[in-house]
């Protein structure tokens, strides 16, 4: 468990914002990675969730679990300072290797995967990675987004749709992705 999930500390044992900063920024790191898509958006975006921490450090540092709310911060950070482009932007690659036979591994899917999530819209994007990479749950979805579970569960059906779509994948509705 991440030193951010732990209860909140009262008196002397409470940490620093120092202290915490410290101890969660592997995991805030790590979600902002799969959010923004590149280590220099992802480094802003944590930056970012940090410094909107350290001026409400008395209500973070209160709450039941610090690290729900930074990952809320986080996650509305993300989503109000993307704004739709008009034009897609590439990102330039060098070609991946040639396939290894015997069929592709969880690594390979995910590499396959990957550029069409980063493409996703990014209220759609979020719940994915909170999804499937953060694995929450729907309610706790719903909590960091303060929203219905059940438009999470529409958010996450449109954005499967899409990476299906855009996979060409053959799986039918209501069959897990």
């Amino acid at each position: 468990m991440l030193d951010g999930d732990r209860e909140p500390a009262t008196g002397a044992d409470a940490p620093t914002f120092e202290e915490y900063a410290a101890s969660a920024w592997p995991r805030l790191y790590r979600t902002a990675y799969l959010l923004a898509g590149s280590h220099a958006d992802a480094e802003d975006l944590a930056q970012q969730t940090l410094v909107q921490a350290f001026r409400t450090w008395d209500k973070v540092s209160r709450a039941d679990q610090p690290a729900a709310y930074l990952r809320r911060m986080m996650t509305n950070l993300y989503i109000s300072g993307r704004r739709p482009k008009s034009r897609g932007l590439e990102l330039l690659t060098d070609a991946p290797p040639e396939p290894r036979p015997g069929g592709g591994s969880a690594l390979e899917d995910r590499l396959v995967l990957w550029p069409h999530v980063a493409s996703l819209p990014p209220r759609q994007r979020a719940v994915i990675v909170l999804r499937y990479y953060e694995q929450l749950s729907e309610r706790e979805i719903a909590e960091t987004l303060r929203c219905s579970t059940g438009n999470v569960k529409s958010t996450a059906h449109r954005a499967l749709k899409a990476l299906r779509a855009a996979l060409g994948s053959d799986t039918h509705e209501g069959e897990e992705a």
